[in-house]
């Protein structure tokens, strides 16, 4: 573990643990409880994620990407972006040549992917019969490129106590790829009852 991460004995051991992207996501699923920011909205380290045991999408992305990083992987994300619904943010992965993903949701098909996934679009088209608002829009977008933390090393984005808003910030600006044409938009249907019920399986309000 590269010294400059700064991390303790005790999150090393963590991170030590999940070293398959299915255990960090686990890790996600079972001991870090979703984030519905009662105290106003945050974007907390991986540290901080560890040590609040609580995280929303970016903050477990940074905490996913950070936990690859850990195992040798790079700490990549990427931006799913929506309309009249909140942007997701994916820690990606690749093994054999194949991309998955990692992910912290409220919603039950919006996290974890397998590393079968030839580009990723083909990834990010898994997401989109599963990513609806409340009114069962069909609301997936774009997505960006994706997005290497290491730039954000100065800010020592594992390990810091202020909030990331800067990485926030830098997905929001950098160019995203459409997903579908303005016919195709034009011709969705809202999601079905079921699919609906499922997707919430399990959500915090």
């Amino acid at each position: 573990m590269n010294k400059i991460w700064n991390f303790s004995r005790e999150e090393h051991l963590v991170f030590e643990k999940l070293s398959k992207p299915e255990k960090i996501q686990e890790f996600l699923d079972q001991e870090i409880r979703y984030n519905t920011e009662p105290d106003g909205p945050s974007c907390r380290s991986p540290r901080r994620v560890l040590r609040d045991r609580v995280a929303h999408c970016i903050e477990g992305a940074l905490f996913a990407a950070a936990s690859l990083r850990f195992h040798g992987f790079p700490p990549l994300i990427l931006d799913l972006e929506a309309v009249r619904d909140d942007d997701h943010i994916l820690a990606l992965f690749k093994e054999s040549g194949h991309w998955g993903a990692i992910a912290k949701s409220n919603y039950s098909g919006l996290r974890f992917r397998e590393p079968v996934y030839r580009t990723l679009r083909e990834l990010v088209m898994t997401y989109f019969e599963h990513y609806y608002n409340d009114a069962r829009e069909k609301t997936l977008r774009r997505f960006s490129k994706p997005v290497n933390l290491a730039r954000f090393d100065r800010l020592e984005w594992m390990t810091s106590e202020t909030d990331l808003w800067e990485i926030g910030d830098y997905l929001c600006k950098i160019p995203h790829k459409r997903v579908l044409t303005q016919g195709q938009i034009r011709k969705l249907r809202r999601v079905d009852s079921r699919l609906y019920q499922a997707g919430h399986l399990g959500t915090i309000r």
